[in-house]
């Protein structure tokens, strides 16, 4: 019994219910479908592409900072609240502080330093993967709509005659895109509807084919409102804008159907724009574009909305 006549023994029910929750945040975080392997990549998708490991380690790192920042609060907030709590046998008030420099000086710097390792890795690693100076091995104009995807692809194929450079179909996208197109380029395309299935899998969406090893570049083009192109094991995505063209490079390094869907709410069957990706070989590759051929799929499908001068200007000043 302490002197006023209370029982301090509530503070075991306290302490109890505090190894209780640090015993169920352990199982929160450990019960979960994860395995070891899947683990280091926190949530992430096992990448499928020479690029997404970039990505990966970027994330991984945003969560090492988050965790050491967060590790350094928490400790703060339980050493103040165990150490400077009040005392039991002393009710005056303790000594008040109005400010201190030193720690209001580093509560400023540290956090700009944070930000700013942050930003540098950031920046460092979208120059490196928006990068566009190798010139692709194949080239995919990817027509995002209401409420599917198109594919167009910017090949030479045994058969087909055409230049997608000169294609009033593609007149959208800006000549420093069409600079790195084959030459004589008549290409095939594929298209799809919310109600398209993959043969083999039976997953909704039209299926995008690209050959193992080579480096791809996706042009991007909308006909409507703003879409985005995400191929989930690629842990990349781009916004598809109408009016204005965005690309990216990837080389898939694993063959596999993988999942791809519209990351921008699009409107009401925004849900619907899903598709899928099927890595192959070169020759599986070589020979779809052959089918498609002979299925009459030859030529382009119109990439979208023109370029707006507004954006031409941009680029124009940019270059």
């Amino acid at each position: 019994m302490s002197p006023n006549g209370s029982d301090r023994s509530p503070r075991r029910p306290m302490r109890r219910k505090l190894l209780q929750a640090l015993t169920a945040g352990l199982v929160l975080a450990t019960a979960t479908g994860c395995t070891y392997k899947d683990f280091p990549r926190l949530g992430m998708p096992t990448p499928t592409t020479e690029e997404a490991p970039r990505i990966l380690s970027l994330w991984q790192g945003s969560w090492a900072a988050a965790l050491a920042v967060g590790v350094l609060v928490w400790g703060l907030i339980l050493w103040s609240a165990m150490f400077h709590r009040r005392s039991r046998t002393k009710v005056e008030v303790p000594p008040q502080t109005r400010y201190n420099m030193p720690i209001e000086a580093l509560y400023t710097v540290v956090p700009i330093i944070i930000i700013s390792v942050l930003f540098y890795f950031t920046a460092r690693d979208e120059t490196k993967l928006l990068s566009l100076d190798k010139k692709p091995d194949v080239t995919v104009n990817v027509v995002g709509f209401q409420w599917s995807w198109g594919f167009n692809y910017i090949e030479n194929v045994p058969g087909v005659s055409g230049d997608a450079k000169t294609d009033t179909n593609l007149s959208a996208i800006p000549d420093r895109f069409k600079a790195a197109f084959p030459a004589n380029a008549g290409g095939v395309y594929d298209v799809g509807t919310p109600g398209t299935r993959n043969p083999q899998t039976g997953n909704p969406g039209p299926t995008l084919w690209l050959p193992k090893g080579k480096t791809v570049r996706f042009v991007l083009t909308s006909r409507d409102v703003i879409h985005s192109f995400w191929v989930v094991p690629f842990l990349m995505k781009q916004d598809v804008i109408p009016g204005h063209t965005n690309a990216f490079q990837v080389t898939p390094n694993k063959e596999g159907t993988f999942l791809g869907k519209c990351a921008e709410l699009c409107g009401v069957d925004h849900s619907r724009m899903l598709f899928n990706v099927k890595v192959v070989s070169p020759a599986a590759y070589e020979q779809h574009l052959k089918d498609l051929a002979k299925k009459g799929q030859t030529g382009y499908i119109p990439a979208g909305i023109a370029q707006t001068s507004h954006e031409k200007n941009r680029e124009t000043n940019n270059l």
